[in-house]
């Protein structure tokens, strides 16, 4: 029973995360957390700990756990390297996959198409992160696996934003995200590891300007100082 209790409380502390219920850096309560899924601390701590070596938790000494940060530092590594990981992921995807990994893949686009449809940003996020995941575990790579996984809480989090679209042009974004992923899907069963890299990339550059929306402000108006303010500004 309590190996159930901390399976369901690890689980649903990753969606929280990933679904931004819980906010970047936020600090945990312990003992609202025990209480709310049934664990005493020694439980508890112990999810924590597995969380924290999975990426979503910061485990800080003499101050309890925190939901990683998404500050700037952190923020400038992911744009670095996620186009890199995710296009060796695909060319590797489609070089191993299994017949069987198929399905699943197709079942869960399936399910993501569904989410932007309705109009479900949180939904829509949370089964792009299945798909990108289930592509990892196709790549067979198990030096890679652990970096996808760590990128995607980042880039779940970041995502947020893009299943929001604010206007007609961002509707089509998205929809266009659904279509690459059918294309990609199309690449990995054919085993055309160029095209899977080629289709990848797109999609990463599709939803980059957005996720970058999330971490950096809206420019300043012009007007917020004069130019006699700035002439000798250095």
């Amino acid at each position: 029973m309590a190996q159930s209790k901390k399976s369901t409380c690890r689980q649903a502390l990753r969606d929280r995360i990933l679904r931004l219920d819980l906010a970047p850096g936020a600090e945990l309560d312990e003992t609202q957390i025990a209480a709310e899924y049934g664990l005493s601390r020694t439980p508890l701590r112990e999810v924590f700990q597995t969380l924290a070596g999975e990426g979503y938790l910061r485990i800080e000494q003499n101050r309890g756990a925190r939901v990683a940060s998404m500050d700037l530092h952190v923020m400038r590594m992911f744009f670095q390297t996620a186009p890199l990981v995710y296009s060796t992921i695909a060319r590797l995807a489609a070089e191993n996959r299994r017949d069987d990994q198929l399905p699943p893949l197709k079942a869960t686009q399936q399910a993501f198409l569904a989410a932007t449809r309705a109009g479900d940003a949180g939904e829509a996020a949370m089964c792009n992160h299945r798909f990108h995941a289930q592509i990892g575990e196709m790549a067979q790579n198990p030096y890679l696996q652990p970096s996808l996984n760590r990128m995607l809480i980042d880039h779940t989090r970041l995502s947020q934003t893009f299943y929001r679209p604010g206007n007609p042009d961002e509707r089509k974004l998205v929809e266009t995200a659904g279509q690459q992923h059918d294309a990609m899907i199309a690449a990995i069963e054919n085993r055309e590891p160029a095209a899977a890299v080629e289709l990848t990339l797109q999609h990463w550059d599709l939803s980059r300007d957005r996720m970058e929306r999330f971490v950096r402000p809206d420019p300043l108006p012009l007007d917020v100082a004069s130019q006699s303010d700035t002439r000798h500004a250095v």
